[in-house]
């Protein structure tokens, strides 16, 4: 029973955090240019897992910085969360939060659509009917049929973009299963490239940037609570879980959350579209995964 109330305790606390994370992007991306926010998100990010690596017990863990693994990490690294995140900041700087957010869970789906090449997996029909049903969600969401030749083209770019964060993030994920190592560690790492890669692309692009205190504490609370602290509580609920299934469906609730916090904190008003294209999305990937469970 302990174990069961520290699930759903380090669930929920990394839901209610990430449930604001779509806010603070749109909020601090009014003072912030995205890629110096990208570069010090990753530097806050890199300092919390590099911290938690030393409440790791196994002393094994400790010593997996090999040279193997940290270039591994160069590649896992750019595309989580350099270029994952600067697609993804992007596309919030052209959308309103609450479609930038929406079209980006359709990374499920992406990861669905990438197994089938990479892990040669091939779907059920209920999976490709899922698909459809996801697939017809994002149009809503997009509105695509009620403003086709009246949308901005930075709107129709933000959205592309927006759908293409939820691919890399896909890619991401299934490299990411084939390193065996302890998660922070793999974090810890991944971060540290990521954090170079964004120092690199600040310098290139020679962006100055003086942080007003809004931008400030928007920076440090994403890189403590979208990318930090609240991937090491969703760790701990998917160890103390006995179905780590049904556990990590509980995502899913996020989006919704989110919707509130963006209405509150952003001023946006909430379109049916969104709701409506979110469930759709949702219930295209979680609808299969319940019915092969009662099969």
């Amino acid at each position: 029973m302990k174990k069961e109330k520290m699930t759903y305790l380090y669930a929920f606390s990394a839901i209610f955090f990430w449930s604001t994370s779509a806010a603070a992007f749109k909020i601090t991306l009014g003072s912030l240019n995205y890629i110096p926010l990208l570069f010090c998100t990753a530097v806050v990010s890199f300092l919390i897992f590099f911290i938690s690596l030393f409440f790791i017990k196994k002393n094994g863990e400790r010593r997996a910085f090999d040279l193997k693994s940290f270039f591994f990490s160069a590649l896992l690294g750019f595309l989580n969360p350099f270029l994952y995140y600067f697609i993804l900041f992007k596309a919030y700087s052209l959308l309103s939060a609450q479609k930038a957010m929406a079209l980006n869970y359709t990374w499920p789906l992406a990861l669905t659509l990438l197994s089938i090449p990479l892990l040669k997996q091939k779907p059920s029909r209920s999976v490709v009917l899922g698909m459809v049903v996801s697939f017809l969600g994002v149009l809503i969401i997009a509105n695509i049929w009620n403003s086709p030749w009246t949308l901005k083209p930075q709107e129709f770019f933000g959205m592309i973009l927006a759908l293409v964060s939820s691919v890399v993030w896909g890619l991401y994920w299934i490299l990411n299963m084939k390193d065996s190592r302890d998660d922070r560690v793999k974090l810890c790492q991944n971060f540290f490239w990521g954090a170079v890669y964004s120092g690199v692309a600040l310098k290139l692009n020679k962006i100055p940037f003086l942080m007003d205190p809004k931008a400030l504490i928007g920076t440090l609370y994403i890189g403590t609570f979208e990318m930090g602290v609240t991937f090491i509580l969703w760790l701990k609920a998917l160890k103390f879980s006995s179905n780590a299934s049904q556990v990590a469906r509980l995502i899913f609730i996020t989006p919704f959350i989110s919707l509130i916090w963006i209405s509150f904190i952003t001023g946006e008003g909430i379109q049916v579209s969104s709701i409506l294209g979110l469930s759709l999305v949702v219930l295209g990937i979680i609808g299969p995964q319940v019915l092969k469970e009662k099969r």
